[in-house]
């Protein structure tokens, strides 16, 4: 079924929500607790944590949005409708991935990234749209990987404002961390997506038996300790080709973290 090309107005259509731009602030909010405390300080401690959630709700809202706004621009309105294109981080919830996935991992101690999703009729468009559909969210992370690790390399400092900038690292490295993961094909990420339109119909509709699952497959593999530790040297690996300091978003780590 092809979904009309313009129904309503295009222009206003993208408008930022106030909850996403209340989220911006409480970045900034953080960032700037983090810049003026001692690094060994409960400050640095709660202006990391601040500074790391918040900005990546941020970058969960501008992942979501690159979905929806090129589902948008290729003619599907429902993505306007459900209010995709308003940054909104409550339009992007989901019950496995911002709820259930994030208290398994304060459960056993670890740091619980949130996650989104949007619901878009991605098989109604060409090949060509569905991989840069699926390859959108990804592309944001990596610039925003890649603008973080700009500013630390030639800004960043160990001697002043070292929680600011340590935290951001950290940042940075998660924002690597979900490039990677999100590109990964295994069935229900973003890089499975790109891979799709290549299948035959029969291997996708097999596949799409185990697409509910297959987040719940990756990070049942990431438990792996042998992949855990792969895999995550391999992120660390792709973090220090920057020329940050590896140690710098392990800091970052441990401030946001500040229970363990």
């Amino acid at each position: 079924m092809n979904y009309p090309r313009a129904v309503g107005r295009k222009s206003g259509a993208v408008r930022p929500s106030p909850v996403f731009l209340l989220v911006v602030v409480v970045t900034v909010l953080g960032g700037a607790l983090a810049w003026d405390a001692e690094i060994s300080s409960r400050q640095a401690q709660f202006g990391v944590f601040i500074l790391v959630v918040a900005g990546w709700i941020v970058s969960i809202c501008l992942h979501e949005f690159a979905h929806a706004y090129v589902a948008w621009r290729a003619g599907d309105r429902e993505v306007e409708v459900r209010g995709y294109l308003t940054l909104n981080p409550l339009k992007y919830s989901h019950p496995l991935l911002s709820i259930a996935l994030p208290i398994v991992f304060i459960a056993i101690g670890g740091f619980a990234l949130p996650g989104g999703a949007v619901y878009v009729h991605s098989h109604d468009f060409s090949p060509r749209t569905q991989r840069i559909l699926s390859g959108a969210g990804p592309a944001v992370n990596a610039v925003c990987a890649i603008v973080l690790l700009v500013i630390v390399r030639f800004y960043g400092s160990v001697y002043s404002h070292g929680a600011f900038w340590f935290g951001l690292s950290y940042l940075a490295f998660l924002q690597i961390t979900a490039t990677v993961l999100n590109l990964i094909p295994i069935p229900g990420t973003d890089g499975y997506g790109i891979l799709e339109p290549s299948l035959s119909y029969q291997t996708r509709r097999a596949l799409d038996q185990i697409k509910p699952f297959g987040i719940l497959i990756l990070f049942a593999l990431l438990f792996t300790p042998e992949l855990n530790r792969l895999f995550f040297d391999g992120i660390s690996s792709l973090f220090e080709l920057s020329g940050v300091p590896g140690n710098w978003w392990r800091y970052g780590s441990g401030l946001t973290r500040f229970w363990t």
